[in-house]
């Protein structure tokens, strides 16, 4: 029995929405913005956001 390879490589086209690196990428981009956000209004108002928020 022999083998051959294969001469055509199959394209798989990738998943538009759910779990996949662009993603994920782009929630760790939003994630990584609303942080730096968050540091900066705490150090110019001098409160925390929960306190701002009433919820304190």
């Amino acid at each position: 029995m022999t083998f051959t390879n294969p001469t055509v490589t199959p394209v798989i086209d990738r998943p538009k929405s759910g779990f996949n690196d662009y993603a994920e990428r782009l929630n760790g981009r939003a994630a990584m913005v609303g942080f730096v956000a968050l540091v900066a209004f705490e150090w110019a108002t001098g409160q925390a956001i929960v306190t701002w928020l009433g919820l304190r």
